[in-house]
């Protein structure tokens, strides 16, 4: 089925269901996923990731999806690159005459396609970079912020990837000028959402489970190959906490307590990426959370149509 819209973007803040939903979504009209979710690019960090692999298998059909295990781990795979890898993903998927969705939580990597951001590979700049050391943590916050907006606490967190995101920053308005040549397409936003203490419910439970199933396992793996604990930092809230109740720094009640709530006020910043979406001119539908999915799939073939 092809309908006037190229792209559907299914969307939400964490632990509204979105992936599933996207699954049953895409086989309901033949459809492939291209992931918006920052992590989930990493091969072998599965569970801290929430990649549920399982959830693309729909009537026992797996859904083909794009952009998820392409590097391995210790990588610092950014929003240039996931930029890149999307527009040969949503090319792949249009020639083959197949509708192409995307689905994810990541804002910034949602709004860089949508947007079609103009960005360009930046090089490193010594100059710069030998001026931001002078810069006390707190002042390099403040000036990445006055480039754009933070996305996560891991742009402010690690202070060798704040000097990296203020050069990025920094380039690409510098070369603004120097314009990609992006395809036209059409495009369609929904998002899921519940009410707040349902979404702080469904959080809680989700830690509960992930932590039951492997997810401590999965993270002393990835520092047996080698990764060091500041790298973990890195790949988001799951890993920070988790390899600090590893390395001895806290212990278990402590170390859930604190990534419970982070991941809390992470799905509150994903809210806030989404409004500020909006007021920019996106049109975002939001889809009852509540509803069972034949019910949430019903409404967004009514809008397709």
């Amino acid at each position: 089925m092809q309908n006037k819209y190229d792209l559907i973007v299914i969307t939400g803040p964490t632990a509204t269901g979105k992936t599933r939903l996207a699954a049953e979504m895409a086989d309901s009209v033949e459809g492939e996923i291209i992931s918006a979710d920052s992590r989930q690019v990493y091969k072998g960090m599965d569970i801290g990731t929430g990649k549920d692999l399982a959830e693309y298998v729909v009537n026992g059909r797996i859904v083909p999806v794009h952009l998820v295990d392409i590097v391995e781990p210790g990588y610092e795979f950014n929003v240039f690159e996931f930029q890149e890898h999307f527009l040969k993903a949503f090319n792949h998927i249009r020639k083959r005459k197949k509708q192409a969705f995307l689905c994810g939580g990541t804002g910034l990597y949602i709004e860089a396609a949508l947007a079609r951001y103009q960005l360009l590979k930046t090089p490193e700049n010594p100059e710069l970079r030998k001026s931001l050391e002078l810069l006390t943590h707190e002042e390099l916050v403040e000036k990445l912020a006055g480039l754009r907006p933070l996305h996560n606490t891991t742009d402010s967190s690690d202070r060798n990837r704040l000097i990296r995101a203020i050069e990025i920053e920094t380039y690409q308005l510098a070369n603004a000028h120097k314009k990609k040549k992006f395809p036209d397409f059409s495009h369609i936003i929904f998002a899921v959402d519940f009410p707040r203490e349902t979404i702080r419910k469904r959080i809680t439970q989700r830690l509960e489970n992930r932590l039951e199933n492997g997810m401590l396992t999965e993270i002393q793996n990835l520092l047996k190959k080698g990764l060091k604990p500041e790298q973990l930092t890195f790949y988001g809230l799951e890993y920070k906490y988790i390899t600090q109740y590893i390395t001895g720094e806290i212990d278990y009640e402590e170390m859930f307590r604190k990534l419970n709530t982070a991941i809390h006020q992470y799905a509150k910043r994903q809210m806030t990426w989404f409004r500020r979406m909006e007021r920019k001119g996106f049109t975002i539908h939001w889809i009852d959370g509540t509803l069972c999915n034949a019910e949430k799939i019903a409404q967004m073939h009514e809008r397709l149509a």
